[in-house]
């Protein structure tokens, strides 16, 4: 599976203004994978630039059977103090997967960083979007780079 599947890691916060343009910049990057035989992306579920790109995995689902996505959650809990929009938005997600893992049974405090490095041990390709602003998208990137990926950063 390793060769044909890219993770995705970044902020939770996306600033209004870079929105638009991170979209694009993220289709492009997951076309360009595509054509390069990735098949298989996954995605952690989470707010944010998680749920971007899990948009635009599914927006490329629609034109190619081929594609997947994979959600690796944390724990069942992850969407529990979310808006109820946010909330459609994720079970939506999710249910349109084509694979769900759950990391953990349970929220604990290493939960996050756990499904964090279940995804990069799946994957050969890392897209980051990443602020240089530290917490788990810095700690996935360095992980990523000790597992020897190919980080695509936006």
């Amino acid at each position: 599976m390793k060769e044909n599947t890219c993770c995705f890691t970044g902020h939770r916060v996306i600033r209004s203004e870079d929105k638009e343009e991170l979209q694009t910049n993220l289709c492009k990057v997951v076309a360009d994978l595509i054509d390069k035989g990735v098949t298989d992306f996954v995605c952690g579920g989470a707010l944010g630039f998680d749920t971007l790109a899990a948009k635009s995995v599914l927006m490329y689902k629609k034109y190619n059977s081929g594609v997947r996505l994979i959600l690796a959650l944390p724990c069942p809990e992850q969407p529990e103090k979310w808006s109820n929009s946010d909330k459609r938005t994720y079970e939506d997600i999710k249910a349109a997967s084509d694979e769900v893992f759950i990391v953990s049974p349970k929220y604990t405090s290493e939960c996050m960083m756990q499904r964090n490095r279940f995804m990069v041990d799946m994957s050969f390709y890392c897209v980051a979007y990443f602020r240089n602003i530290g917490g788990g998208t810095l700690k996935t990137i360095q992980y990523a780079k000790e597992k020897e990926l190919t980080i695509k950063y936006l």
